[in-house]
């Protein structure tokens, strides 16, 4: 009786994973994020390197358009976000515990590099605003609603607006160098364009 209640149980268990590959499989297939920065890095990129990033690309996603993919996007944002608070807290500036204005400053910056990081075909698309609202809920603090209010309307503001352009430049720069520089910094652009 135990017997055979252990092996329907990881006969279950099989199914199940079995289920899930499947589902992550027709999940990555139907990805509708398209690789966006290996063309960015083709011209200064050892003929090696822009080879294998291509083989990489095909296999990985068929005749798809270049760029990154939305995992990559979320991977190199988190990434540029970390050091960026970082950089904010070495400071003394807490992202985490700042007023919502200078959190709304961080998702215009955010967006900025978001859309200079994803295919050009993706820039201002509501995917991309849904995933830095999300990025940002999670990782300062600002309600999701309250930063797609804010992406959705950069223009209501020039110190949001200015946020976005250093965010896309500090993205840019980063993208090539693996740094940013002050002026396109987080702590920059929010000391440069807000009084806080």
């Amino acid at each position: 009786m135990t017997n055979g209640l252990v092996l329907f149980i990881e006969v279950g268990l099989i199914a199940l994973l079995l289920v899930l590959a499947f589902r992550m499989l027709t999940l990555v297939r139907n990805d509708p994020f398209v690789p966006a920065t290996s063309v960015a890095f083709a011209d200064s990129a050892p003929q090696s390197v822009t080879v294998q990033a291509a083989n990489r690309l095909s296999s990985a996603q068929g005749a798809v358009g270049h760029g990154l993919d939305k995992c990559e996007l979320i991977t190199r944002l988190h990434i540029l976000l970390s050091i960026q608070e970082r950089d904010c807290r070495e400071k003394g500036l807490e992202l985490e515990t700042a007023p919502n204005a200078v959190k709304e400053y961080v998702a215009a910056w955010l967006y900025g590099a978001a859309c200079s990081l994803c295919d050009k075909s993706q820039r201002h698309s509501d995917a991309l605003v849904s995933l830095v609202s999300q990025l940002a809920s999670r990782k300062i603090g600002l309600r999701q609603p309250e930063a797609v209010q804010v992406l959705s309307t950069l223009t209501a503001s020039s110190t949001w607006l200015a946020c976005f352009r250093n965010g896309m430049e500090g993205a840019d720069y980063w993208s090539e160098h693996r740094h940013i520089p002050q002026a396109y910094s987080l702590y920059g652009a929010i000391t440069s364009n807000a009084f806080i």
